[in-house]
């Protein structure tokens, strides 16, 4: 599985007003040009609210 750079993950979710859901997290990174293996990722992580992009980084990560 490819590894997600942290940092361009948390460009791809600029503008996301947390706690969000996961749903909402894939719909903000595919309208801000997140690439297909991004939007993966982020589509298989647990659906339950993210309190912020620390978390996010951490479920995208196992």
């Amino acid at each position: 599985m490819a590894t997600i750079n942290p940092i361009q993950l948390q460009k791809y979710l600029r503008g996301t007003d947390y706690p969000c859901k996961r749903d909402e997290l894939v719909r903000i990174a595919r309208d801000n040009g997140a690439d297909a293996t991004t939007l993966e990722r982020l589509q298989q992580i647990p659906d339950r609210n993210y309190e912020g992009p620390q978390a996010v980084s951490r479920a995208v990560a196992h």
